[in-house]
């Protein structure tokens, strides 16, 4: 399993959803500081007590830190198969940047009947590699500006 943040949708493709109360939202928070601290148990309907693996609390407390701070995440098999609109909407793109993507073999993809579906995983690579790529490219505008000077340059006044 693989749990990501995800691009808020364009109004247009938003689904309904169930916001979250205030006061699920400071439960939200209380559970956060709750679990980071390590104080998680897992207790059965029966009342048995289970410790949680170290691999699901760390899940865990990644998944329920990244809700208090308001953000959607998914949580997807990476053996999970998306549709064209799934995935796009997970990359928060439109549906044909996706298929022209497809088509250039950026991300693979196979054919079930004339649809084309996606490994959830193959997806979240290429989400990953493109937002790496991305931030590569600010730091890299960002260190060429400095080296210009250009933060150290006082814009010329305005006339009164």
């Amino acid at each position: 399993m693989h749990a990501t943040t995800c691009n808020p949708l364009p109004e247009s493709t938003k689904t309904e959803g169930v916001p979250l109360l205030e006061k699920d939202q400071r439960e939200v928070e209380q559970l956060y500081e709750a679990i980071r601290r390590g104080k998680a148990k897992l207790v059965g309907p029966d009342g048995e007590v289970r410790i949680l693996p170290d691999s699901l609390h760390s899940f865990l407390v990644t998944l329920i830190g990244l809700m208090s701070q308001g953000k959607c995440v998914y949580i997807v098999q990476n053996e999970s198969k998306l549709t064209t609109v799934e995935a796009a909407t997970m990359l928060g793109v439109s549906r044909q940047f996706l298929v022209n993507l497809l088509e250039r073999g950026a991300i693979p993809h196979h054919m079930v009947g004339s649809h084309r579906r996606m490994y959830a995983q193959d997806v979240l690579h290429y989400k990953a590699k493109r937002d790496t790529q991305r931030r590569k490219a600010l730091d890299d505008l960002a260190k060429a500006e400095a080296a210009e000077g250009i933060y150290d340059r006082v814009p010329p006044s305005e006339p009164d």
